[in-house]
């Protein structure tokens, strides 16, 4: 069996193909948004590579698994008129997504101000994680603006930002690290 070339050749001139085989600039928005949502899986793999005692490892592989299913729905061009839906990924995932979030929130100490990122090294890959899922979001709505992209997706990502927020703190907190809070008049 011949080896797969892992290089093509065929991006050498800044073109690179969406699903389906139209090139398209890989500076597009389609390039964009689902080059972030890849970007945010990456961070969110390497969050998952830290020993920091929590049964989140169930929820990471899920969360990841969406997102490629995300990713793939971006990479597809529609048709004009078309309203297709993201395939593997509906409310029940969204609810899923909720559920640990307030699993997770339950266990915190309500907040008194905005929460300064650092801490526990997993809790600060959680917080960059955070910020890319927050560009990934834009960069899904900039392209919404000229497509129509599934509302599940924008929910899903949304809620995504918010469960890495939580993560974040509960791993300073069950790591015994004090939450450094904005302090405005620093």
């Amino acid at each position: 069996m011949k080896k797969s070339i892992i290089y093509t050749c065929t991006g050498d001139a800044g073109t690179t193909s969406l699903v389906g085989g139209k090139r398209v600039k890989k500076n597009d928005i389609r390039i964009e948004a689902y080059g972030t949502v890849d970007e945010l899986s990456a961070h969110v793999g390497m969050l998952s590579s830290y020993d920091y005692k929590l049964s989140q490892e169930e929820i990471i592989t899920f969360v990841q698994n969406k997102l490629f299913n995300i990713g793939a729905y971006l990479a597809t061009e529609s048709n004009e008129g078309e309203t297709p839906s993201v395939w593997g990924l509906n409310d029940s995932d969204i609810e899923r997504l909720e559920k640990a979030i307030d699993e997770v929130d339950s266990q915190l100490p309500k907040l008194k101000s905005f929460v300064l990122p650092g801490g526990a090294l997993a809790s600060s890959m959680a917080q960059v994680a955070r910020t890319v899922c927050r560009r990934c979001e834009r960069r899904i709505i900039d392209l919404s603006e000229t497509t129509y992209i599934d509302p599940n997706v924008l929910k899903f990502i949304n809620r995504l930002s918010d469960y890495l927020f939580v993560l974040a703190r509960f791993i300073n907190i069950s790591s015994d690290i004090e939450e450094k809070y904005w302090n405005k008049d620093c």
